[in-house]
């Protein structure tokens, strides 16, 4: 046989295999600026408007994590995030959005952050309280959260853990430092500030170190095949 013919055969083979699996790396520009983008996006239009909302910008940690159990195609919170310095050289609190999808055309990260946004709708800022699930809306609005990392995976056989398990799927995983504490405000809003100012007085918050928060609800569209799933954890 030809080199030409082996050629040929190899890059029918591999662009076979590319039409099939995509592939989302993570050192990717477009693919980070895209992630950053849209969760700066959202922090910046938050009701009522933030006063302290940080600047997100990308971490290679954080999204080498994301990676390590993305790979897993398994739509369950990565179990080591409990262990400090295993998940992270630097932070000890991270915490981590998941979505997953079917079929693969259907996954953008600026989708995915939008449907984690959405529960906005179901967060009521004043009691600081959720009338459904909206774990993935407060992580993404967390003002103290300025880092954030994130990978997609390419499952061919499927996300286990979901209603579309034996489909050719998509699992896409963030992760956020610092994690949200619900002991503490999102964040503070302009309104709130001013009224401190005007009294010259500020309130604080203690946390406790040790607090420990699971959020296991699911998602699931059964028309569109997408499911999210929110995960905070601090040490």
């Amino acid at each position: 046989m030809s080199d030409y013919l082996h050629l040929l055969i190899s890059v029918t083979v591999l662009l076979g295999l590319g039409s099939f699996e995509p592939v989302f790396d993570i050192t990717d520009p477009a693919f980070i600026e895209e992630c950053v983008r849209e969760h700066n996006k959202h922090r910046a239009d938050v009701t009522p408007t933030a006063a302290n909302m940080r600047y997100m910008t990308w971490d290679e940690g954080l999204a080498e994590t994301a990676r390590a159990w993305a790979r897993f195609c398994l739509f369950e919170h990565n179990i080591y995030l409990r262990e400090v310095r295993r998940i992270h050289p630097t932070f000890t609190s991270v915490g981590e959005n998941i979505w997953a999808g079917a079929p693969y055309s259907l996954f953008k990260p600026e989708s995915a952050v939008k449907l984690w946004k959405d529960e906005d709708q179901d967060y009521n800022y004043d009691t600081d309280q959720c009338t459904k699930v909206c774990g993935h809306y407060t992580q993404i609005v967390w003002a103290d959260s300025y880092k954030v990392g994130c990978a997609a995976q390419a499952c061919p056989n499927g996300v286990a853990e979901t209603t579309f398990s034996t489909k050719p799927g998509i699992i896409f995983v963030c992760n956020y430092a610092t994690a949200l504490f619900f002991t503490v405000i999102l964040y503070l809003s302009l309104v709130i500030l001013f009224f401190f100012f005007q009294n010259s007085a500020f309130t604080s918050h203690n946390s406790d170190s040790s607090l420990f928060f699971w959020n296991s609800e699911f998602i699931f569209c059964n028309l569109n095949f997408f499911a999210s799933h929110n995960f905070d954890f601090r040490i």
